[in-house]
Protein backbone atom coordinates (compact mmCIF):
# COMPACT_ATOMS: atom_id res chain seq x y z
CA UNK A 1 0.00 0.00 0.00
CA UNK A 2 1.14 3.63 -0.98
CA UNK A 3 -0.31 6.14 1.93
CA UNK A 4 -0.23 9.71 0.42
CA UNK A 5 -0.60 12.94 2.93
CA UNK A 6 -0.96 16.39 1.72
CA UNK A 7 0.03 19.42 3.49
CA UNK A 8 -0.33 23.16 1.98
CA UNK A 9 -3.56 24.83 1.06
CA UNK A 10 -4.95 27.90 2.66
CA UNK A 11 -6.57 31.38 2.27
CA UNK A 12 -4.95 33.44 -0.12
CA UNK A 13 -6.24 36.68 -2.24
CA UNK A 14 -6.35 36.83 -6.41
CA UNK A 15 -3.04 36.97 -7.72
CA UNK A 16 -1.53 35.12 -4.96
CA UNK A 17 0.64 32.12 -4.85
CA UNK A 18 0.09 28.56 -2.88
CA UNK A 19 2.79 25.43 -2.81
CA UNK A 20 0.75 21.89 -2.28
CA UNK A 21 2.86 19.52 -0.94
CA UNK A 22 2.06 15.18 -1.47
CA UNK A 23 4.38 13.27 0.75
CA UNK A 24 4.27 9.16 -0.26
CA UNK A 25 4.69 6.38 2.10
CA UNK A 26 4.62 2.60 2.36
CA UNK A 27 5.40 0.65 -0.78
CA UNK A 28 7.83 1.42 -3.72
CA UNK A 29 6.91 0.93 -6.83
CA UNK A 30 9.38 1.37 -10.24
CA UNK A 31 7.21 3.20 -12.03
CA UNK A 32 4.11 5.67 -11.23
CA UNK A 33 2.86 8.72 -11.86
CA UNK A 34 1.50 11.21 -9.39
CA UNK A 35 -1.28 13.96 -10.20
CA UNK A 36 -3.28 16.93 -8.28
CA UNK A 37 -6.87 16.57 -8.86
CA UNK A 38 -9.27 19.17 -7.60
CA UNK A 39 -12.59 19.33 -6.60
CA UNK A 40 -15.20 22.53 -6.40
CA UNK A 41 -18.63 22.57 -4.34
CA UNK A 42 -21.32 20.61 -7.11
CA UNK A 43 -18.60 19.87 -9.61
CA UNK A 44 -16.86 16.92 -10.34
CA UNK A 45 -13.28 15.99 -9.67
CA UNK A 46 -10.74 17.30 -12.16
CA UNK A 47 -7.46 16.73 -13.55
CA UNK A 48 -4.96 19.47 -13.07
CA UNK A 49 -1.43 17.90 -13.35
CA UNK A 50 0.79 15.08 -13.30
CA UNK A 51 4.62 13.79 -12.86
CA UNK A 52 6.42 10.88 -13.86
CA UNK A 53 8.69 9.12 -10.91
CA UNK A 54 10.84 10.15 -12.92
CA UNK A 55 10.51 14.06 -12.48
CA UNK A 56 11.21 14.26 -15.86
CA UNK A 57 7.71 14.84 -17.74
CA UNK A 58 4.89 16.30 -16.75
CA UNK A 59 1.36 17.12 -18.00
CA UNK A 60 -0.77 19.91 -17.66
CA UNK A 61 -4.34 20.98 -17.81
CA UNK A 62 -5.15 23.54 -19.81
CA UNK A 63 -6.63 25.90 -17.73
CA UNK A 64 -3.51 26.08 -15.19
CA UNK A 65 -0.59 25.91 -18.26
CA UNK A 66 1.74 28.74 -17.16
CA UNK A 67 0.34 29.26 -13.70
CA UNK A 68 0.61 26.00 -11.93
CA UNK A 69 3.67 23.54 -11.77
CA UNK A 70 4.26 20.41 -10.52
CA UNK A 71 7.45 18.87 -9.54
CA UNK A 72 9.09 15.94 -7.14
CA UNK A 73 11.69 15.78 -4.96
CA UNK A 74 12.36 11.77 -5.06
CA UNK A 75 14.95 11.72 -2.17
CA UNK A 76 11.50 13.34 -0.11
CA UNK A 77 9.10 11.06 -1.60
CA UNK A 78 7.56 14.56 -1.96
CA UNK A 79 5.27 15.84 -4.81
CA UNK A 80 4.83 19.52 -5.00
CA UNK A 81 2.31 21.86 -6.54
CA UNK A 82 3.30 25.41 -7.13
CA UNK A 83 0.47 27.48 -7.80
CA UNK A 84 0.97 30.91 -9.00
CA UNK A 85 -1.61 33.87 -10.29
CA UNK A 86 -4.28 31.97 -8.31
CA UNK A 87 -8.05 32.69 -9.63
CA UNK A 88 -11.15 32.79 -7.55
CA UNK A 89 -12.23 29.91 -9.98
CA UNK A 90 -9.23 28.00 -8.60
CA UNK A 91 -10.71 27.42 -5.51
CA UNK A 92 -11.44 23.87 -4.26
CA UNK A 93 -10.09 21.24 -2.40
CA UNK A 94 -7.23 20.21 -3.99
CA UNK A 95 -5.73 15.72 -3.83
CA UNK A 96 -2.79 14.44 -5.13
CA UNK A 97 -3.01 10.87 -6.15
CA UNK A 98 -1.13 7.77 -7.84
CA UNK A 99 -1.12 5.11 -10.20
CA UNK A 100 1.48 2.58 -11.43
CA UNK A 101 2.63 2.84 -14.67
CA UNK A 102 4.80 4.30 -17.14
CA UNK A 103 2.36 6.65 -18.83
CA UNK A 104 1.20 10.02 -18.34
CA UNK A 105 -2.10 11.47 -19.47
CA UNK A 106 -4.87 9.51 -17.43
CA UNK A 107 -6.52 12.61 -16.41
CA UNK A 108 -10.04 10.40 -15.03
CA UNK A 109 -10.26 10.06 -10.99
CA UNK A 110 -11.12 6.24 -11.79
CA UNK A 111 -7.34 5.77 -13.43
CA UNK A 112 -5.55 6.49 -9.82
CA UNK A 113 -5.66 3.95 -6.90
CA UNK A 114 -4.10 5.87 -4.20
CA UNK A 115 -4.95 9.24 -3.01
CA UNK A 116 -4.40 11.43 -0.49
CA UNK A 117 -6.67 13.50 2.04
CA UNK A 118 -7.55 16.39 0.55
CA UNK A 119 -6.72 19.98 1.04
CA UNK A 120 -8.84 23.35 0.96
CA UNK A 121 -7.58 25.77 -1.77
CA UNK A 122 -9.70 29.63 -1.24
CA UNK A 123 -9.05 32.22 -3.66
CA UNK A 124 -10.47 35.97 -2.55
CA UNK A 125 -11.52 38.52 -5.00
Amino acid sequence: QVQLVQSGGGLVQAGGSLRLSCGASGRTFGSYVTAWFRQAPGKEREFVAAIKWSGDSTYYADFVKGRFTISSDNSKRTVYLQMNSLKPEDTAVYYCARRIGYDLGYVSPDDYRYWGQGTQVTVSS
